[in-house]
């Protein structure tokens, strides 16, 4: 029999693309709130390069860039993570003046030192559920020293520059995992 252990922290990350011009700045002042301050920002690129899905909800020229937090985080944490970004997202649409049916997509995941992991409402074939209606998907694997896509992975993630992010974040993450990092409640402190 195999013993329980408790998952090493990951790295949190989160996905933010709008065409509305200050959705960004009130994102990210949300999330540093809630999640402690960003630590790498990977270039902003346009959604539409990869994908027109999004044009009918949310316009045409979308912006988008994606966000990792400096404090990591239990993984067990991501379906409240993405509940409360989903929240985030009807308050901007109520709060703030767009046209868009759609003005704010904040998609959470995490990095650790194997995978990325997103968060999302939908379910299919290659994702599990979590629980409170939280469906999770590994939508890259690191092998090999590259990130490796999977058949499902989103054309944007394919993209060699949120792969050169992501590897940035992996070595953040490895960098704290070998400070001797372990979890307390909510968050991670570094080990005495």
């Amino acid at each position: 029999m195999g013993e329980i252990k408790r998952p090493s922290p990951v790295l949190l990350i989160t996905a933010v693309f709008s065409a509305a011009g200050d959705a960004f700045g009130w994102a990210k002042r949300k999330a540093e709130s809630e999640f402690g301050p960003v630590a790498l920002e990977s270039p902003v690129f346009r959604v539409e390069s990869f994908t027109d899905y999004y044009a009918p909800s949310m316009g045409g020229a979308l912006p988008k860039q994606i966000w990792a937090f400096r404090n990591l985080i239990d993984p067990a944490r991501l379906p409240k993570i993405k509940q409360l970004t989903n929240e985030w997202e009807g308050e901007y649409k109520r709060t703030q003046p767009c046209p868009a049916v759609r003005p704010l997509n904040l998609d959470p995941g995490y990095v650790d030192l194997g995978k990325l992991i997103l968060a999302s409402t939908k379910d299919h074939a290659h994702r599990i559920y979590l629980s409170d209606g939280i469906f999770a998907e590994t939508t890259l694997i690191y092998t090999q020293k590259h990130w490796k896509a999977l058949p499902w992975s989103y054309p944007d993630y394919q993209s060699g520059v949120v792969q050169d992010f992501l590897t940035e974040c992996r070595k953040m993450l490895l960098k704290d995992a070998k400070s001797g990092l372990v979890f307390s409640e909510s968050r991670c402190i570094m080990r005495d």
